[in-house]
């Protein structure tokens, strides 16, 4: 039987062994399920370094800089409301294909650095984060969005484990 889910996860960096991915693949079920997301789906994560997110963020977005993680969603959904399989899956796989992750590996371990943490609770949060804007989730302002999506993420990394 073919796996209900598809995380893809390509790198252009070398050093991306089977042990991160599996890693990668387990927060991404976790937040994805937390959610509520009971229905088959598919994920895209690109493991690059400081120049290949600067490229995608330039044009992507027009910021010619480099970032930590990037998220481009599927769907244009609001925290709470999730596609509907019936209608946004893909006819050929019958997975609803929620988007994709750019994640700079440099930046990510630069930051576990500057923040105290380790390089793998560093790389959880910002792929729960990244998750977390695939579903709609947003943070631009200081306000009841950006405090909803903390609290989502506190509730991820502490079912992963990975609390502050």
């Amino acid at each position: 039987m073919a796996s209900q889910h598809d995380i893809f996860i390509n790198a252009d960096i070398p050093g991306i062994d089977e042990g991160l991915r599996a890693f990668i693949k387990r927060v991404i079920k976790t937040g994805l399920e937390a959610e509520g997301v009971d229905f088959p789906y598919e994920v895209n994560v690109l493991l690059t370094g400081d120049n290949g997110i600067q490229k995608i963020n330039h044009e992507q977005r027009g910021v010619d800089r480099a970032t930590d993680v990037l998220s481009f969603p599927m769907f244009d959904l609001f925290p709470g409301r999730l596609p509907h399989p019936e209608t946004d899956a893909d006819p050929e796989t019958g997975k609803v294909p929620l988007g994709d992750i750019a994640l700079s590996m440099e930046r990510m371990a630069a930051q576990a650095q500057e923040y105290g943490h380790s390089n793998l609770r560093e790389l959880a949060y910002l792929i729960t984060h990244s998750v977390l804007h695939l579903l709609g989730y947003d943070h631009m302002d200081e306000g009841a969005q950006k405090k909803l999506m903390r609290e989502h993420e506190e509730k991820i990394m502490a079912l992963l484990d990975l609390s502050r």
